[in-house]
């Protein structure tokens, strides 16, 4: 499987922002369902296929988070910009 990750440290109000060059997954997950996802099984996730740029996802909670942006199998590679608005409002 190939896809992009991004290890965050979020607060309970933080928000992140994805930038894309085209569409893709984007899932925001925690330790638990990140390591499910790697072995392909089923898991929770916020987000889902992000058609427009830039995606905002909001923190759930504060804590260490997995951000992972992929091409649900197609083939191809995607470009991505993450930052992280702290604080942020959607």
């Amino acid at each position: 499987m190939n896809y992009l990750h991004y290890d965050l440290q979020l607060g309970s109000n933080d928000i992140v922002e994805v930038t894309l060059d085209k569409q893709a997954n984007v899932r925001l997950l925690d330790d638990g369902n990140y390591s499910r996802y790697k072995r392909g099984e089923r898991h929770s996730y916020y987000g889902g296929l992000a058609k427009t740029s830039p995606i905002r996802l909001a923190a759930p909670r504060a804590g260490h988070w997995n951000l992972v942006i992929d091409l649900g199998g197609y083939s191809g590679t995607v470009r991505a910009g993450v930052r992280t608005i702290k604080g942020g409002k959607l």
